[in-house]
């Protein structure tokens, strides 16, 4: 279970105290735990004050100011870590990068990857890889899919045409039919 933030309840919480209400009482009207309002009662310096004791205090005397200045102190504490954290980020993301870039300027430059245009210039006549398949359902030649960039296959061999094939002991030789 999050813990939920009291010190929003602080004035009323300090009345209550006054007025001598349990820590039960106090945390059931809240919705915490007994142990939250005692540990936020020692915090706070709530338990000073006895329980049932009319305390007199002026009525012109308003406890929020004192209670909202140390808030306020607080939240600015808060934002100034919260800013010199990001600082400090800041100054590593840039540390990182300009080692990156003098790292990347060192570094030799590397050959792109051959791509499937890359493929497209080689030569006729350069084996190309294929696999033969004798499954389930019958017999297939599957060709590397640069066969189509092929010039020759362009020419004479694109589409579906009747094959004659030789069965030989190292080799399977396909033929045009006709």
């Amino acid at each position: 279970m999050a813990r939920k933030s009291l010190r929003p309840h602080l004035n009323q919480i300090r009345a209550w105290t006054r007025q001598g209400r349990t820590d039960a009482w106090v945390a059931h009207q809240l919705e915490v735990t007994v142990q939250q309002i005692a540990s936020f009662k020692r915090e706070s310096g709530l338990l000073d004050e006895e329980p049932g004791a009319e305390v007199q205090f002026d009525d012109e005397i308003d406890l929020r100011a004192a209670d909202d200045e140390k808030i306020a102190a607080e939240l600015e504490a808060a934002e100034q870590a919260r800013i010199e954290t990001e600082q400090a980020e800041a100054e590593e993301r840039a540390r990182l990068d300009a080692e990156a870039e003098a790292a990347e300027a060192e570094a030799p430059k590397r050959r792109p990857r051959r791509t499937t245009r890359a493929r497209a210039a080689r030569t006729a006549g350069t084996p190309l890889e294929g696999t033969f398949d004798h499954g389930e359902e019958g017999y297939g030649l599957w060709l590397d899919p640069a066969v189509v960039d092929d010039p020759v296959y362009a020419e004479h061999w694109a589409g579906q045409r009747p094959v004659a094939v030789t069965i030989e002991e190292d080799q399977i030789v396909i033929r045009r039919a006709d």
